[in-house]
């Protein structure tokens, strides 16, 4: 039977045979897409964080997803550093921590990412020495108020838009790594965005999306620099998450909570050098991927100007 099939099949033409072949190999390579996929979002095991070390360094930890890595790392047993600009806030959230995890020990480091970032990094430097920092997590960043165009981006927005998402994570990064390499492990987790790699342009948000781009690039250049000292560096590239940032209030299926992003998140530390943790985002990821780029701007830019107007009602109602 076999060979009778086999001699049926050499008897088609040879394109019919070659295309034969070549879709057998295109449904092997998305079965072995699929099993992967399953395999990294529901059965790999999560990495023992406190290998890297017995401290994290987090940035912007009071709100968002900040906030619920820092919770998360605590739960996983790891002392924190926890690195922002409102004394009062790094108060509250320090209470929090120490309310769920008593053992857990915690350090403030009072910085303002817009300000100057010169004197903020010799806090640091001063905090973390002596500690066995670990893992890093570099989610300090700042967006637009709303959509606009980029003739309409004020000179400080601008200003503060590449300092805080561009200069921010490069010295926070520049401080902690050189411990890393002393000690040869590590673990760097840069909090990138899907405005600049999952979806092809971000009209009306440009400098933001261009800061992540910059944060993606960056992380994956020191993950080939640092692999072999055992450092490992990360891009984490989620999409909508219910944060004051992204001004979402409510979570849902394909909009997480910052716990339910943080508690992905956690999960992906130390494998890929860029992923998508939350893996309804990862559908979403594909889709795109599979949309022409013309399709998406359109769509992008009808939203984003919806976006824009809404805000300036909002600030024409506030200058009445």
């Amino acid at each position: 039977m076999a060979a009778c099939v086999f001699h049926q099949l050499m008897s088609q033409p040879k394109y019919i045979i070659f295309l034969l072949i070549l879709g057998f190999f295109t449904v092997l390579k998305t079965l072995f897409t699929l099993l992967k996929w399953v395999y990294i979002s529901f059965l790999r095991p999560a990495k023992n964080l406190k290998k890297y070390g017995s401290w994290a360094v987090v940035t912007g930890p009071t709100d968002g997803i900040g906030k619920g890595f820092a919770i998360q790392l605590a739960k996983k047993g790891l002392n924190l550093v926890l690195i922002g600009r409102n004394p009062e806030k790094l108060t509250d959230v320090t209470a929090v921590i120490k309310g769920k995890f008593p053992n857990i020990e915690v350090k403030t480091v009072v910085v303002d990412f817009s300000g100057d970032l010169d004197e903020g990094v010799v806090k640091i430097k001063e905090t973390i020495e002596g500690l066995d920092v670990g893992v890093l997590i570099n989610n300090v960043g700042v967006s637009y108020p709303y959509a606009r165009y980029f003739h309409e981006v004020e000179e400080d927005l601008l200003k503060n838009l590449i300092k805080v998402n561009v200069e921010g994570i490069s010295k926070v990064t520049h401080v902690v790594l050189p411990n890393m390499i002393k000690r040869r492990k590590g673990a760097i987790v840069n909090i990138g965005s899907g405005a600049a790699i999952v979806i092809p342009s971000d009209p009306l948000y440009s400098v933001y999306a261009a800061t992540k781009a910059y944060v993606d690039q960056f992380s994956r250049c020191l993950y080939v620099e640092y692999k072999n000292l055992g450092i490992d560096v990360q891009c984490q590239v989620p999409l909508y998450v219910a944060t004051k940032m992204a001004s979402i209030k409510r979570s849902s299926f394909f909009v997480p909570s910052t716990e339910g992003y943080a508690k992905a998140g956690i999960r992906h530390i130390g494998y890929e050098p860029r992923c998508t943790p939350y893996w309804p985002h990862s559908l979403l990821w594909g889709v795109a991927s599979c949309v022409p780029e013309f399709i998406i701007d359109a769509w992008r830019l009808r939203f984003c100007l919806k976006i824009r107007k809404r805000g300036q009602i909002k600030d024409s109602r506030k200058r009445d």
